[in-house]
């Protein structure tokens, strides 16, 4: 009897020791603070290498954070990425492939915010998260009403949303449109058009100085509850608009360097990979291209300034070590490397994505592990202690905050479907296929030896096994991707 009043105590024990464990973990929830850039490719900020674009904002999350090198996105432009990581399901899976809510396909499953909301948290969006367009979508217009603002999202994910338009491309200043201009006779215009202005006025003009100071109110204000804070900058995208005090570093624009130009560089790939906006195409001399750069350049440098107005925030309100902090971009972007621009194609430049995870009390340090923005919605539910549902298609980043060494996962895996295009990448080799049959076409880069990819191994008879066992790997992949629980709704 004795023997069997101790077991019974200890079993008390036991269950009081995991409540209070429980308390614990439930009482030190952290905020979350997610902030977003459109169309950053990583190759533009400092912390990441660049000498010439300054990000001393971004680069000051680093220095406290895990900073990742090679992160990648799932789909390579806004719409699907960013359904993507917000509903926890890759492109092929939902189906979402384009600019729309995944709500119709998710049904009552909860996006990732959502998740936090339905745990307890105040959950708000400011400005951009799920698809908007940029820049009609953001673009300040008289009579438009604020729900018009809100382009593709999903109200059940938030507590509350607010949206900061500005006036992109109209903004007064000093305006060239690059693209299709070859006789600069075309006017400043709207649109996902190359234009940079060099605008008049302060922050608080545009979007993203509104964003910011919106965040910063919201940070300070006094609550209960911890908070899942999600802000969207719309800069770099087109238009390239900031303010004329970010613009003289690059000035005059004839000092920026373009990548290295190689004659014949598209001729071993598909027609499929040959980008959507080349310079070719858009007609873009070398003078235009540096300014693009310069343009791109400066707006990178805005929104950096922006990322410091948040962060000084969050430290003033006292909550830096009680926030998780996340700052990334949907997808990359190409500044003319291959004479590519913008978003879409399936090289490192386009499908690759910066990514700081800056975590109360973890070392700061740098992983070379491959992950993908799939993997946020269960690394932060994880971290803050949340259930992760079983459905949710990315793995929990956690064990790579605490050793950077080791691997989650053992390839990337990125979509563009506006081209129909696979991409498979790990440490050796980036294997893109154009079309589920690869009728498309095929390229195969070995990014140890050659990481500007600028070589396509794909016919090349040496590696006919190689692209064998990648052609596998992408069909067992799309067969695991689309075996999920959707299917049973």
């Amino acid at each position: 009897m004795q023997k069997w009043v101790s077991c019974l105590a200890l079993l008390v024990g036991c269950v009081c020791s995991l409540a209070s464990v429980s308390e614990m973990r439930a009482a030190e929830r952290w905020n979350v603070l997610f902030i977003i850039s459109d169309d950053l490719t990583a190759t533009a900020l400092s912390c990441y290498g660049n000498k010439v674009c300054q990000t001393p904002n971004i680069d000051a999350l680093a220095a406290r954070g895990t900073r990742f090198t090679r992160a990648y996105c799932q789909g390579t432009y806004c719409g699907p990425s960013r359904a993507s990581f917000m509903s926890g399901y890759y492109p092929h899976a939902t189906g979402v492939l384009g600019y729309r809510s995944p709500r119709p396909q998710i049904g009552d499953r909860a996006t990732w915010s959502q998740h936090f909301k339905n745990n307890g948290y105040y959950a708000a969006r400011v400005s951009k998260i799920f698809h908007m367009g940029v820049p009609g979508g953001v673009e300040l217009r008289p009579g438009r009403k604020p729900s018009d603002y809100h382009g593709a999202d999903d109200a059940d994910s938030w507590t509350e949303r607010f949206n900061t338009p500005g006036p992109e491309w109209r903004a007064p200043g000093d305006g060239e449109t690059l693209e299709s201009n070859p006789n600069g006779d075309r006017p400043v215009v709207g649109g996902n058009t190359f234009v940079v202005v060099e605008a008049d006025g302060d922050d608080q003009v545009h979007a993203d100085g509104k964003a910011a100071a919106k965040a910063v109110e919201l940070i300070g204000s006094k609550r209960t509850q911890p908070f899942w804070l999600g802000v969207g900058f719309v800069r770099p995208h087109v238009p390239f608009v900031a303010p004329r005090r970010y613009y003289p570093p690059f000035l005059p624009y004839s000092k920026m360097r373009l990548p290295e130009k190689f004659p014949g560089d598209w001729d071993d790939i598909p027609r499929a990979g040959i980008n959507y906006k080349t310079s070719r195409n858009m007609k873009m001399d070398i003078r235009r291209q540096k300014k693009a750069m310069g343009g791109y350049y400066a707006s990178v440098a805005f929104m950096d300034a922006q990322v410091g107005k948040v962060m000084r925030a969050l430290d003033d309100a006292g909550l830096r070590d009680k926030t998780i902090v996340i700052f990334t971009s949907d997808h990359g972007y190409h500044l003319g490397e291959h004479d590519f621009w913008a978003k879409v194609s399936l090289r490192d430049e386009s499908a690759g994505v910066p990514l700081i995870i800056s975590v109360p009390g973890k070392q700061p340090a740098v992983c070379d592990s491959l992950v993908e923005l799939l993997d946020l919605y269960p690394t932060v539910a994880s971290l803050c202690g949340l259930e992760v549902p079983e459905r949710v298609q990315g793995k929990d980043l956690s064990p790579l905050l605490d050793d950077p060494t080791q691997e989650v996962r053992q390839a990337a895996f990125s979509v563009a479907p506006m081209r129909q295009g696979f991409l498979l990448r790990d440490h050796e080799y980036a294997y893109i296929q154009y079309k589920e049959d690869a009728s498309g076409g095929i390229e195969l880069f070995d990014v140890q030896q050659d990481p500007g990819q600028f070589t396509n191994l794909a016919k090349n008879a040496k590696y006919a096994d190689v692209v064998a066992k990648y052609r596998e790997q992408l069909t067992q992949k799309l067969v695991t991707v689309r075996d999920n629980d959707l299917k049973r709704k």
